[in-house]
């Protein structure tokens, strides 16, 4: 067993049929008619979204202090009881120093996206010790037919009692072992762009979720390498990796990214898996809850548990709940 123990973070209240998600467009702009798709998919709920949402500004959903004012106001509501991003592209970054912490620490709710929307995530979850949800979006994998997988939806939104065992079929093991932390991660280039800021993720004790897509192997290459030189890898209790998809090498004999992973990460003592289809996937997205304790088993087989990601009540974990 390997990994340093880290706190877990404050649990949002869990979703029901029929209640109000608010829909925010924090990064880039989007397809109207993708974004409508994706509502579709969502009827379950009452879906709420503010009429500047459809806004451009250059590549960006509207100005910062809009997408700023989008967000404030969501986790204000009290008749919103979680947050969809609409897509991710870029721009999250320019919003970080404009959140009021305060303001969404006393409003804890669901928060899903993923790709940029990792930086919001990994704020959030450090900054104002809230578990955040890596997932689907709006006007993404919402919008396509089998584009996110419902059941782990369904687990880590509103699974408020039993442990969640997350589908690991098609994950590959790279190096065996056993760990538990806090689950953690998200976009590789993001966790990279995180690096020498006030907002650099912290990985110490954590099962690091890392993934991408259409990065190079070299690419891949240099931010692992980032990432290991700034001591990411250190303290982690073990490594799993997304699908990973369209990042191999062209002409380059069968050059792909496993290779890369497993010469940069061999001596790291912890276990290392390649496969969890969270993030930019070719279907059937996972939603994995950021900020919970987490078991990961690499051996013959993969498997992946987690705590309940989402309470009813009180808003926080039990101390040594798993």
């Amino acid at each position: 067993m390997t990994g340093l123990p880290r706190h877990e973070r404050v649990r949002p209240p869990a979703l029901c049929a029929g209640d109000t998600v608010g829909i925010i467009a924090p990064a880039s702009g989007f397809r109207r008619d993708e974004f409508e798709a994706g509502c579709a998919a969502l009827s379950a709920y009452r879906l709420s979204y503010l009429p500047s949402i459809f806004e451009r500004e250059g590549y960006f959903a509207g100005s910062v202090e809009r997408r700023v004012d989008e967000i404030h106001e969501m986790f204000a509501r009290t008749d919103v009881k979680a947050v969809l991003c609409a897509r991710g592209g870029y721009g999250c970054n320019y919003l970080l120093p404009h959140l009021d912490l305060d303001l969404i620490r006393a409003n804890p709710k669901i928060f899903v996206g993923c790709s940029d929307i990792t930086t919001l995530l990994t704020y959030l979850c450090d900054g104002a010790g809230l578990v955040t949800f890596h997932g689907p979006m709006v006007a993404g994998d919402f919008a396509r037919p089998g584009g996110f997988d419902e059941k782990s939806w369904s687990d880590a939104v509103s699974n408020a009692g039993e442990e969640i065992s997350v589908r690991t079929d098609g994950v590959l093991p790279l190096i065996g072992g056993v760990g538990e932390g806090i689950l953690y991660g998200g976009c590789l280039s993001l966790l990279c762009a995180s690096l020498g800021t006030p907002y650099e993720v912290g990985t110490d004790g954590t099962i690091l979720f890392i993934e991408d897509r259409a990065e190079r192997p070299y690419r891949i290459d240099r931010m692992l390498m980032q990432l290991k030189l700034a001591g990411k890898f250190d303290r982690v209790a073990g490594i799993i990796f997304g699908e990973m998809i369209d990042c191999e090498e062209p002409g380059a004999g069968g050059l792909n990214f496993q290779h890369v992973a497993q010469r940069i990460l061999a001596d790291l003592d912890v276990p290392i898996a390649l496969g969890l289809k969270s993030g930019h996937v070719s279907g059937g997205a996972l939603t994995l809850p950021f900020g919970v304790r987490a078991r990961l088993s690499v051996g013959a087989t993969v498997s992946l548990s987690c705590a309940p990601a989402v309470l009813r009540a009180p808003n926080v974990i039990p101390s040594g709940a798993m």
